[in-house]
């Protein structure tokens, strides 16, 4: 195997580990799902912005961390659709401060559905749907923009890493 395929699979592997341990630590405390989210993995959804093989690793730890948490197949599988849309477009933005736009954006689309139709059952109001869409939102704004942001800034100041040959 060529040096950099080895290293775009070791870099979404390590992705997708942090982003899996980050979810599970959420978890714990009750707050990587349901109607409010703050899922500390979202925070690397700005990775894309320094390294492409954070992307399939974002989507990677994202379905292994819905599975391990016992959520259902369709949030697996949209759940996880939305962190790889979220990532993949991020991946494309070069303003620093739009890089957690598109996860904040895909999650709080695709998300709130995904909840309304599949863990409440019989409960489909729009006003449930609006509730369930807020907090949606106000959780990726604080996960994946606040310490998104924060860990974009901080890695940006050492961006010689992830350029560097070695």
């Amino acid at each position: 195997m060529k040096k950099s395929k080895a290293l775009y699979l070791t870099q979404a592997a390590l992705v997708a580990a942090m982003y899996v341990v980050l979810t599970l630590v959420s978890s714990a405390f009750g707050l990587s799902s349901g109607a409010v989210q703050l899922r500390l993995g979202e925070a690397l959804c700005v990775l894309p912005y320094f390294m492409p093989a954070s992307v399939p690793g974002l989507l990677i730890g994202c379905i292994i961390a819905n599975f391990i948490s016992g959520a259902v197949v369709w949030d697996v599988i949209f759940g996880s659709l939305a962190t790889l849309i979220g990532a993949y477009v991020a991946s494309k933005i070069k303003c620093k401060y739009l890089v957690p736009l598109p996860t904040v954006l895909s999650n709080t689309v695709i998300v709130p559905f995904i909840v309304l139709l599949f863990y409440t059952p019989g409960v489909k109001s729009f006003w449930v749907y609006l509730t369930i869409t807020a907090g949606v939102f106000v959780g990726e704004v604080l996960s994946a923009y606040l310490l998104g942001m924060v860990l974009l800034i901080a890695l940006d100041k050492r961006k010689g890493i992830f350029t560097k040959k070695r």
